[in-house]
């Protein structure tokens, strides 16, 4: 497994992620040696959403408006539908994510995380793949939308669902790891 100590890692969500969606990688990025902190539009704490009812809560170590994406190295989005659609409304989060894009900085999303990247302005002509349904909003934000278990593209790491969570969890720590990729920058 890739070293990851020294690097910090954001995971930008809001009530209703995909509780395993949030806890797996979390655990992998802490096990690789990254230092993770969680960033959420609201203080506290955030629920998480468990397949089919509201799950548990997670401490937020930073309030959205107080986070600065300079001191992260990478950034992680966990899906659900209600998580992302929320925070595609958010201007504060879409300019959060939009930086790592903008400074080459990886990112890693699955699920229906990739809506809010939709909103960046940054996936044309950029290979991904999400939960089925969004592919045709993908492919109307500019990108091939490919059905795999796990896409890379220039630090950019997607994949469908949690079945695909192993898959995820290896090749997001491998983005991470390399840091800044050229490719990446909006």
């Amino acid at each position: 497994m890739k070293d990851l100590r020294n690097k910090k890692i954001a995971i930008l969500l809001t009530d209703g992620f995909e509780e395993v969606e949030f806890t797996e990688p979390k655990k992998a990025l802490e096990q690789a040696g990254a230092t993770v902190e969680v960033i959420a539009p609201n203080g506290g704490k955030v629920k998480a959403w468990a397949k089919d009812n509201w799950g548990s809560s997670y401490d937020v170590t930073h309030q959205l408006i107080d986070a600065d994406p300079e001191v992260y190295d990478g950034l992680m989005l966990p899906g659900g539908v209600m998580n992302p659609n929320q925070l595609r409304k958010n201007k504060d989060a879409i300019e959060f994510a939009k930086s790592f894009f903008e400074q080459g900085k990886p990112i890693a999303a699955i699920c229906h995380a990739p809506q809010l990247l939709i909103e960046t302005g940054a996936l044309e002509q950029r290979k991904l793949t999400s939960y089925p349904s969004l592919r045709t909003d993908l492919e109307n934000a500019g990108a091939t939308w490919i059905d795999r278990e796990v896409v890379v593209d220039n630090g950019l790491t997607t994949s469908r669902s949690p079945e695909d969570l192993p898959a995820f969890n290896k090749k997001m720590i491998e983005e991470f790891a390399e840091g800044v990729h050229e490719g990446q920058t909006a």
